[in-house]
This record gives structure tokens, sequence and C-alpha cells, in this order.
């Protein structure tokens, strides 16, 4: 197989069959074989049934259905995809059209125009959202970056065209709190990244909120760094030196000026900050004992109820 498209859906009941209709335009001309791997991520709609219409009204083209036994987020579906893409090289994409398979197709000729390259990737250079929202995400991989040893380019996203090398590297990999934005700068090979302009989506809305985005990001953040528990330990030691600093004030003023010293409300203070300082060290450390105790039960990053499979010559 040259070619595989690995697509998670999750709630796409009214994008699956526009995006193989729109794909079909594309690929069906192109002189190459290819697949569709579409990861139905537990949803609670009808996508199971519109992927399997799609299935059965289509005999004739390489179709690949995983279906999860519930909702197990995209980071476990991109992983299910890679585990059953059979392509030299593999393409991951959302099904809402707002990255189009036209798109997906130059950047798949792009990698095989260019033998020494391993992976494209597409990137947004102006977002279509808004300023904070922009702004906000900006910050964060100026803010991740200042952390981690690996880049992480501004605006890439997990659309990107890669050979079954990458792949192979990226499923080597067995961790269970996955960010793929992460391990793709992990495990480096060439990359280059190529400019695009998403689309608007096809149907249906965004399964991303500010919080979970916001969720998402910490998670990047503690999967590829340990700043976080570094903080902690630089917070502690300010908070020590303050309070020896601030004995040694009051001892200055209680011997100096016999001023008297209120105790009660300093104490208070005193407590309030240190207690705060505690509990926040303690949360970023439990935050990552967490992980290590959720890998450390080696359960599987997804459960397929059932994997449907069509591959035939092209």
């Amino acid at each position: 197989m040259d070619f595989s498209l690995i697509i998670p859906c999750y709630n796409e009941e009214g994008n699956v069959a526009a995006f193989f209709d729109e794909a079909e335009k594309v690929l069906d001309l192109a002189p190459i074989s290819y697949e569709y791997v579409f990861v139905n991520d537990g949803s609670g709609d009808q996508t199971e049934a519109k992927l399997r219409e799609l299935f059965d009204n289509h005999p004739d083209k390489n179709i690949t259905i995983i279906n999860f036994s519930r909702n197990f987020g995209k980071e476990s579906a991109i992983f299910a995809g890679l585990q059953n893409s059979t392509g030299d090289a593999i393409c991951l994409i959302d099904a809402d059209l707002q990255q189009l398979p036209q798109t997906a197709y130059q950047m798949y000729r792009t990698l095989i125009a260019n033998p020494e390259l391993d992976c494209v990737c597409a990137y947004q250079k102006n977002r279509r959202e808004s300023k904070f929202m922009s702004k906000t995400k900006s910050l964060y991989y100026k803010i991740m970056n200042s952390m981690v040893d690996t880049e992480f380019k501004n605006g890439a996203s997990d659309f990107r065209v890669f050979t079954s090398k990458v792949k192979d590297a990226i499923l080597s990999l067995g961790e269970y709190h996955r960010f793929s934005k992460g391990i793709f700068s992990w495990v480096g090979f060439n990359t280059e990244f190529v400019e695009y302009e998403a689309s608007d989506r096809n149907s249906g809305e965004t399964k991303w909120s500010f919080r979970s985005l916001t969720k998402y990001a910490i998670s990047g953040i503690m999967a590829f760094s340990t700043a976080p528990l570094k903080m902690a330990s630089y917070v502690g030691s300010i908070a020590t030196a303050f309070s020896i600093i601030y004995f040694i004030i009051t001892l200055i003023r209680k011997f100096t000026n016999n001023i008297s010293v209120d105790g009660f409300t300093q104490l208070v203070i005193l407590i309030t900050f240190f207690g705060g300082i505690t509990l926040t060290t303690l949360g970023i450390i439990g935050s990552y004992i967490a992980k290590i105790y959720e890998q450390s039960k080696h359960r599987p990053i997804y459960i397929a109820k059932d994997i449907i499979k069509r591959n035939k010559e092209q």
C-alpha cells in the first residue's frame, strides 16, 4: 500500500461520507494504491452506522473501521490508526474537512519527491480564531519550548504525512499518556513544515473547548518536561529564603526600635503563605505521581469493540 489515511472520528456522523467523497475526488485519479483507516472513538451519535454504510457501499475500496468500546480520546485513536495502517506513507487527518484531502495529497507528493524527507507537517500561520485564543496558543508554544529539549513548531497540528519509519518509531514508544505533537518532535526525523489554511467545518461543532485545550496543554507540558517539579523546588527555596529574611528583619525591628510585633497577624499571613506554597508543590508532585501510577497499571491504550477490514489490490 502506498498511502494510508488515518481519520479519527468522534461524533462525526455528518462528516464521514462527505470526507470520503472529497478524498475520492483526489485519490481515485492518483496513480497510487491507498487505504482509509477510520477510527470511531466511542461516538455517541450515528458515526458507527455511517461508517458501516460507507464500508458496505464501496466494496472496491480499501477501508478499515476500528470501533472503540468507549471514548478513549484522539491520542488513542491516532495510536490505533497507526497500528492498523499498512501504507509506506501515512497521513493523519480530521474528518470534519477543515483539513482537506487535496492538501494531504500535495503533502504526500512533497514527501515522495524529496527522499531526504521523513515527514511533512502542516501548520497554520494565520489561525481562524479570536486574537485571545491565538495569542494564548503562541504563548503556550513559547513556554513549552523554554521547558523542553525538543522544539515545538508554533501552529503545527497533527495534520501531517510521514513515512513508515516514523510510524514504527512512534509505535515503539509505550507510554500510556500520549501527546502526539511532542512525540513527533521527540522522535526527530527530517521534517518540512508547510503552511495551510483551515477550511470551515463541514458539519457539527468542534470538540475542543478552552477548558479541554488547557487540559491538553498541561498534559503536554507534563509529558515532556520535569520543569514544573524543578519550579516547585525553586519556589520552596525562595519561600525559605523569604522566611529567613523576614525573621531577621523582625528581630532587628524588635531589638533596635523596641517595636511590638503583632504575632497573631504575622502568624496568619505566614501560615497562609507557606500553606499555599506547600499545597501547590504537593499538587504538582501528585500530578506526576498519578501519571506514574496509571502507567504502572499497564492498561491498553484503547480497547477495540471490533475491527472491520478490507484490503484489495488497486
